[in-house]
């Protein structure tokens, strides 16, 4: 661990944000050109203290998780990822892993976005970033482990998933998950990570298992779903989707379809965060 390159690689990308770029305003009495540590701490979700003894030279040595949080937090480019990796005293992430760390240039458009609900998502369907108002809409997805990471393994094993959506859509919805699935097998051919959730869930689902005999293959790129919410109720939503060049993270927008769901997300918005009840994890969009 190289603690005083680290520490001075970590001061600097500080001081090189501006607070507006991850939605902080940016008042008349501000002194700091850049981040706080404090505000750096928030984004991180770690203690303001540990900051400091990181930007100091004095902490132990963090782990990878950490890590990813605070380049999440500064915005950091792959190739700043990688580095404040090998500082730190680790091996960057491999592919997939790296995969799974929302692009600094997609978390930057959630910040931009505000009041907008977006969400960045894997190729696989597994949400890697989220901003306030779409946390308030679908839940927070981001700390899901294991196979329960995937909307399409939750979509086939846990029904309570299914309860957010009307009956009359699950059918429809169900099928966009496996023919994304698909899609994305077909990209990624031979990968493992890809090919065992195929397996997983062709072994515990005979609904998926009939989905996906069918062959079905679609990316899904705009939609229009209705999202029952518990607080606020039904809501008609368009999804638009942009995708990564290389098709392996996506930025999902929604936005309300009239004027109804204009006023529930507003409402929702003032309301703030409250948990979701007891099984549920709020409405999983994608």
């Amino acid at each position: 661990m190289q603690r005083d390159q680290l520490a001075d690689f970590l001061r600097h990308r500080r001081e090189g944000i501006r607070p507006a770029e991850v939605g902080i305003p940016d008042g008349p009495r501000r002194r700091t050109t850049g981040l706080r540590r404090e505000e750096v701490a928030m984004l991180a979700g770690m203690s303001v203290d540990y900051v400091v003894r990181l930007e100091q030279g004095r902490s132990s040595q963090p782990s990878t998780q950490l890590l990813g949080a605070l380049a999440r937090a500064l915005r950091l480019s792959d190739d700043e990822r990688a580095h404040l990796f090998h500082l730190a005293g680790h091996r960057p992430p491999p592919a997939d892993a790296v995969a799974r760390l929302a692009r600094a240039g997609l978390v930057r458009m959630l910040d931009l976005l505000g009041d907008t609900p977006a969400l960045v998502l894997s190729d696989l369907g597994e949400v890697l970033a989220q901003n306030r108002a779409a946390v308030l809409l679908t839940g927070d997805h981001t700390g899901l482990s294991g196979d329960r990471r995937y909307l399409v393994h939750r979509w086939f094993t846990e029904p309570a998933t299914r309860a957010v959506y009307p009956p009359e859509e699950h059918e429809h919805q169900a099928r966009q998950l496996v023919a994304d699935l698909r899609a994305a097998a077909g990209r990624r051919s031979g990968d493992p990570t890809v090919a065992g959730l195929v397996d997983r869930l062709r072994a515990v689902s005979a609904d998926f298992r009939r989905l996906w005999a069918e062959h079905e293959v679609a990316v899904r790129r705009a939609d229009r779903k209705t999202l029952l919410h518990p607080r606020v109720g039904r809501l008609l939503m368009d999804c638009e989707t942009l995708m990564t060049p290389d098709q392996g993270q996506q930025l999902l927008v929604l936005t309300p379809a009239d004027a109804e769901a204009r006023e529930r997300l507003e409402l929702l918005l003032v309301l703030g965060v409250e948990e979701f009840p007891s099984g549920t994890t709020g409405p999983p969009v994608r």
